[in-house]
């Protein structure tokens, strides 16, 4: 009976230890099908992330740079200045002593314009556009003759707003434009060697907004590949001020030199200026923006007084 008894302890611990690793062995399973669970999630996760990474690096950059002169990134503390050979197009035109392009080039600055300035005058623009705007993805407004996009065509934004035009802007706010320009302008002159009081501004100057929405009109179609001494005849310095971030707050919509060796681009940056001669030695385009709003003045200089155009008057 003792025998018995023991035995039966044996097969009673047998039995219980046996239960013990069953119920181990399930624990441990269901703990390696939560942590599987979890880990694919987290896998999951991850490669949508990736993907949504690689998606928008894919629509916000353009295959054709082979190299980036500028980044956003960069915050110059001395202008940048790439020259470039001059075309044969100048020997076609009016030589004006003193301004006419002797060396041609590109360059970048960040000094002449602070981003405060540059949020002030992102700000007149919202508001000088507000009343208006394209039905497609490029709309401008032009200070000096009042263009302003709307719709599929353009208004006067002076005789559209009659005197309300004195709750859109002040005068403070024109003062501001006029400073940035002058600067602009001496850079300008300084980097090429000008005389500035023989350089002028002319037409068009104008703010741009630029977003993703779908052209309805050729004035909606930035991104063609242009030389702005063809296009706009009067040009000799082109150069555009930046007030918004690439990047930050739109992809896309670099600007971009089409050289024969390849393209080189400028990445926008608020209060950045990029300049250069209008001729054919400087061909480019923009890169259509995929995402949110690009803003931008383009101001344009001349060498010929018979071109030129006074700066802009409120109302």
């Amino acid at each position: 009976m003792v025998a018995q008894r023991r035995g039966n302890s044996k097969v009673n611990g047998s039995a219980a230890i046996e239960k013990k690793i069953k119920r181990a062995n399930a624990q441990r399973q269901a703990s390696a099908r939560k942590r599987t669970v979890v880990g694919t999630v987290l896998w999951c996760a991850a490669v949508t992330v990736c993907a949504a990474l690689g998606w928008w690096y894919y629509v916000s950059t353009d295959k054709d740079i082979t190299e980036t002169l500028v980044s956003r990134r960069e915050l110059l503390q001395q202008p940048k200045i790439f020259s470039v050979p001059c075309s044969e197009d100048y020997d076609n035109y009016k030589r004006f002593p003193g301004c006419t392009p002797q060396s041609c080039g590109r360059a970048v600055t960040d000094t002449v314009v602070t981003r405060e300035e540059a949020s002030a005058l992102r700000q007149l623009a919202e508001r000088g556009l507000s009343l208006g705007g394209s039905e497609g993805g490029a709309s401008i407004l032009d200070l000096h003759s009042g263009a302003l996009s709307m719709g599929k065509q353009f208004v006067n934004i002076y005789k559209y707003s009659g005197e309300q035009i004195k709750d859109v802007f002040s005068k403070e706010d024109f003062d501001l434009y006029k400073d940035v320009r002058g600067r602009i302008q001496g850079m300008i002159a300084e980097t090429f060697g000008l005389d500035p009081s023989r350089l002028y501004l002319t037409k068009p100057t104008f703010f741009s907004r630029i977003n993703s929405t779908d052209a309805k009109t050729a004035h909606d179609e930035y991104w063609h590949p242009h030389i702005d001494k063809v296009t706009y005849g009067s040009f000799d310095y082109t150069s555009l001020l930046y007030l918004s971030d690439f990047g930050t707050d739109f992809g896309g919509g670099r600007f971009i030199f089409m050289d024969a060796t390849g393209n080189r681009t400028v990445e926008p940056r608020a209060g950045r200026v990029s300049f250069f001669t209008s001729g054919s030695e400087n061909l480019h385009r923009v890169e259509k923006v995929t995402w949110g709003t690009r803003y931008a003045i383009t101001v344009s200089f001349t060498c010929d007084s018979d071109h030129a155009i006074d700066n802009p008057t409120l109302p």
